[in-house]
């Protein structure tokens, strides 16, 4: 075991008595041409298998395979690519030639996917009385039988109109919630009502060209 000698310095500008002690012989490097200090080899950053100075996680080196930037002339034919497919759901739409149409909106706090004729039952009341026709303007998503437009999140109340119909408003069946604790004389008994509205799908409808 190497033994080290401390030796104390006087600082003179500190008001107090203060010694700073430094080491003679463990910082020193070890007898041998090139060899490090103690500290150096501390402090060192600890260099991978391949070299680099971090080592090798999930933040350093994604374990997905690095994808080399596109050439010019495979972006340019992505970009046709994509006119055409655009310009082929311009002529569905313009000619009407899509099937049946199908949407999925957001109403009451929840996600529905409709088409034409649907019942939806809501547990809810809404402000509409029965009779009345209303508009869902929160359409997420409308599907053809050739393209789909998808919303970011929703798409333009000009190119998508979904209407309905309120058809009834009542109530649920009676929801009994029992709770019984054998030989302690507890029991406890509720019985709770949900109100609910069905609503009929009439239309929806698509905008004759893409905004």
């Amino acid at each position: 075991m190497r033994r080290v000698t401390l030796t104390p310095v006087k600082m003179a500008a500190c008001s107090g008595r203060a010694a700073l002690w430094r080491t003679s012989s463990l910082l020193r490097p070890s007898p041998g041409p090139g060899a490090p200090g103690l500290l150096a080899g501390l402090f060192r950053p600890q260099s991978s298998a391949g070299g680099d100075p971090l080592p090798r996680t999930s933040l350093s080196s994604p374990p997905w395979p690095q994808r080399a930037a596109p050439e010019p002339a495979e972006e340019e034919e992505e970009r046709r690519r994509q006119a055409a497919v655009v310009s082929s759901v311009r002529r569905s739409i313009e000619r009407r030639d899509y099937g049946r149409l199908f949407a999925v909106v957001h109403f009451a706090g929840r996600q529905w996917k409709v088409t034409d004729q649907d019942l939806i039952l809501v547990e809810n009341h809404i402000e509409a009385e029965c009779g009345d026709r209303i508009r869902m303007e929160k359409v997420l998503l409308l599907g053809a039988e050739d393209f789909t437009l998808v919303g970011r999140p929703l798409l333009g109340k000009d190119l998508v109109r979904v209407e309905a119909t309120v058809l009834e408003k009542t109530e649920s069946w009676p929801k009994v919630h029992m709770v019984f604790w054998k030989r302690h004389r507890h029991q406890r008994k509720k019985i709770s009502v949900q109100p609910q509205t069905v609503l009929r799908i009439n239309s929806i409808q698509l905008a004759p060209a893409l905004s």
